[in-house]
């Protein structure tokens, strides 16, 4: 059975960083891709962030510069370090695990397994 569990989220004003985990089982995630999404008030699911098999990154040009994805194959989890925090940014984010075929897709059709995510906060 496969579980991503999302953890870090937090309340932090604007300009503070957080760094988002996510710990995978029943799957080995550098046979995947892995990617981060957030679902903020209003506005349906959006990619952040994606690292692919071959450890290529894309980034949504709304938290490029800001945010980085990173994956640790050993530990089997991935994680998003996201700095200069904005109100913005508030949202729940998801962990999700894709086909490595896909490429870089931020599309969250492209990702077949999600974690409950995790809340992040950021107050002005």
């Amino acid at each position: 059975q496969v579980q991503l569990v999302e953890s870090g989220g937090d309340s932090v004003q604007a300009g503070g960083s957080l760094r988002l985990s996510c710990a995978a089982s029943g799957l080995t995630i550098s046979n995947y891709n892995m990617g981060w999404f957030r679902e903020r008030p209003r506005k349906g699911r959006e990619g952040v962030a994606v690292v692919v098999r071959d450890s290529g990154l894309r980034y949504s040009d709304s938290v490029e510069g800001r945010f980085t994805i990173s994956r640790d194959n050993a530990k089997n989890t991935v994680s998003l370090q996201m700095d200069d925090l904005k109100p913005e940014d508030t949202a729940m984010y998801y962990c999700a695990a894709g086909d490595a075929w896909v490429g870089p897709s931020l599309r969250p059709s492209d990702f077949t397994y999600w974690g409950q995510g995790t809340q992040v906060t950021v107050s002005s």
